[in-house]
């Protein structure tokens, strides 16, 4: 019997910073295990093409019961649990590949926007409890984190994957916070977050395969 998978993804580091824990993170915890999950640990580049094209085809080969997308908001303080991806892309600055789009859709036609289908209030009510601020956010912004987010949850619904996804925004480590006047988290809790969000994530699986129930108020 094959171990049902969980696809976990960071970003690789960009612009001034050298360094991302997002990426330090999926990679510390690929081919680990949380109960019968297996993690598979991919680390994206910071390119809305690349991640447009690449995320859908490590989704269909991956086929994760859980996929869970994680990024670094250096103005936070806490963990912010996405709940909503909107169909834009948006930057001034640009991404590696100096793509700057300014409104542009990231799937032409697609629709406005998704919810993520994580259980994430009681996610954050779970972060709480283990003593790690954390937040729901209304707002994954237009940047990379957004369009990873919306690339998975429009794939899973198009190609009617049997995968629930969200986004999680993790804060500056120490190191990288130093200097800046900016909030951070050590790394170490960080990852404690992301493994509490998917223990929260299994257990949300294992009742919803149990119960018939309305998910819209789980979540």
């Amino acid at each position: 019997m094959s171990m049902s998978r969980i696809l976990l993804t960071g970003f690789e580091a960009w612009g001034s910073e050298k360094y991302n824990p997002s990426a330090e993170i999926a990679l510390s915890l690929n081919g680990t295990t949380i109960e019968e999950f297996k993690i598979v640990g991919v680390v994206l580049p910071v390119s809305y093409r690349k991640v447009i094209k690449k995320l859908p085809e490590i989704l269909v080969k991956v086929k994760p019961s859980i996929a869970l997308h994680v990024g670094l908001s250096p103005k936070s303080y806490e963990i912010k649990v996405e709940r909503i991806a909107i169909n834009l892309m948006y930057s001034e600055t640009g991404d590696v590949d100096g793509f700057k789009p300014i409104d542009e859709p990231i799937v032409p036609g697609g629709p406005v926007a998704y919810f993520a289908t994580l259980p994430t209030r009681k996610i954050v009510e779970k972060l709480k409890e283990n003593g790690i601020p954390a937040t729901l956010s209304y707002s994954a912004g237009t940047f990379l984190c957004n369009c990873a987010m919306y690339v998975s949850l429009h794939i899973i619904a198009t190609q009617r994957l049997k995968t629930i996804s969200g986004f999680i925004h993790i804060p500056y480590t120490p190191r990288q916070a130093v200097g800046k006047k900016a909030p951070s988290m050590c790394l170490h809790l960080s990852q404690k977050a992301v493994e509490i969000v998917l223990r929260e994530s299994i257990r949300y699986l294992k009742y919803q395969n149990n119960r018939s129930f309305n998910s819209f108020v789980y979540l």
